[in-house]
């Protein structure tokens, strides 16, 4: 086999056949602007824009009206930190998240902490876990927001999101979800898990770049948002620019085959993730997996590699993509948060490599890539003079 093996699909995925093919109408023969509703080519627009916002909300079981569209998750978590937090000052200036969220997040409470809010960050266990428990004795009179990740991008691990969300129901106080990795692949229902405010992206689901959505609560209780973007009032003011409709009907379509093929897809993915961690610690025994080996996404593997740079390891593998952690951070030498949040010190943290496994990925490339990562870890143990086995 000589092309490279792709597992690094919690970064981005490939676009699926089907998706390109119900986008390409929308680049030239049905391109009119979703906004001009006084021709036939504007219509056109806004009807199939119109279909997959459907097609999105009640994929989560909400309303067409709940959806925003943006031009990806990052641009979503902002709007709906900021647009919460500055909509709804009056009533506190209090965040609380959790130390293990995306840098999305994170930097964007930080920003907040710029502008005079107080955040509260929450510990997680050594799997990943935030306690439901913490979130509560965490809100206060002057919480105005809660936010937690459904799926981490990194290790995995699911978070008690429905246990959360009801103590934020019944505290009064907005739950805000980043469910970039688990839209599609996992069963979200915004209501039965009281989830307010949600984002998400089609890129992580074989969809296009540059699309995404927030879910805002219009009913119930109805979330109300300082607009971020002037110009327009497009989006029901939530969100001014021109539709990007070839890339919206991308996402619906994307959507509509992820709920297609999502149970017998997350069963064939985790067959192929427990086959590649077997056969890896079989081979060698001293690889650490991080995170919840219950509740975690089944495509997604992080190992630590005591003993060995993740960045060596990697440039080893040369028949395999794979990453040392979030593409949003892969610029920064510092060890990822997330490892030093779940207790990895800063040698362990530099050993870990994600694989994410994804829905072109075949068996045969399976085995390759674990043929290639043994030998890789064969290859590096010998020419390491800081290598010495770990007994767990």
């Amino acid at each position: 086999m000589n092309k490279l093996v792709y597992l690094d699909n919690q970064a981005t995925t490939p676009l699926d056949p089907d998706v390109l093919m119900a986008m390409l109408p929308y680049f030239r023969d049905k391109f009119g602007n979703a906004a001009s509703v006084h021709h036939a080519f504007g219509r056109e627009g806004k009807e199939a824009v119109e279909g997959s916002r459907k097609l999105l909300a009640e994929s989560i079981q909400g309303r067409s009206r709940d959806i925003i569209f943006t031009s990806g998750a990052t641009e979503s978590i902002n709007l709906a930190i900021k647009g919460v937090c500055k909509k709804y000052q009056n009533k506190g200036q209090h965040i609380v998240t959790q130390n293990t969220e995306h840098k999305a997040v994170l930097d964007t409470c930080a920003a907040m902490e710029q502008a005079g809010w107080r955040v509260t960050y929450l510990p997680v266990d050594s799997d990943g876990f935030v306690n439901p428990q913490s979130v509560f004795h965490a809100i206060g009179k002057d919480t105005v927001l809660v936010a937690v990740m459904h799926a981490n991008n990194e290790i995995g691990t699911i978070q008690p999101v429905a246990k959360i969300g009801a103590i934020c129901s019944q505290e009064n106080v907005f739950f805000m979800v980043d469910a970039s990795q688990s839209f599609g692949k996992l069963e979200i229902n915004v209501n039965e898990m009281c989830i307010d405010l949600l984002a998400a992206t089609a890129h992580k689901i074989y969809g296009p770049k540059g699309i995404g959505l927030l879910y805002v609560r219009q009913k119930d209780p109805k979330v109300k948002l300082e607009m971020q973007m002037e110009g327009g009032g497009h989006e029901r003011g939530f969100r001014s620019g021109t539709l990007a409709v070839p890339q919206i009907v991308g996402f619906g379509k994307a959507v509509e085959l992820c709920l297609e093929v999502k149970k017998e897809e997350n069963q064939r993915l985790a067959t192929l993730r427990d086959l590649m961690f077997k056969s890896i610690q079989d081979a060698h025994p001293e690889v650490i997996c991080n995170g919840s080996q219950e509740q975690r996404l089944t495509h997604n593997m992080n190992l630590c590699f005591p003993g060995l740079e993740a960045e060596s390891l990697i440039m080893k593998m040369k028949g395999v993509a794979c990453s040392t952690g979030s593409a949003c951070s892969s610029a920064n030498l510092e060890p990822s948060h997330v490892m030093k949040a779940i207790g990895r010190d800063t040698e362990m943290a530099h050993s870990s490599i994600r694989f994410s496994l994804g829905r072109f990925n075949t068996e045969d490339e399976i085995h390759f890539a674990i043929d290639e990562i043994i030998h890789a870890i064969s290859d590096l143990k010998k020419k390491s003079l800081r290598y010495q086995p770990i007994n767990n």
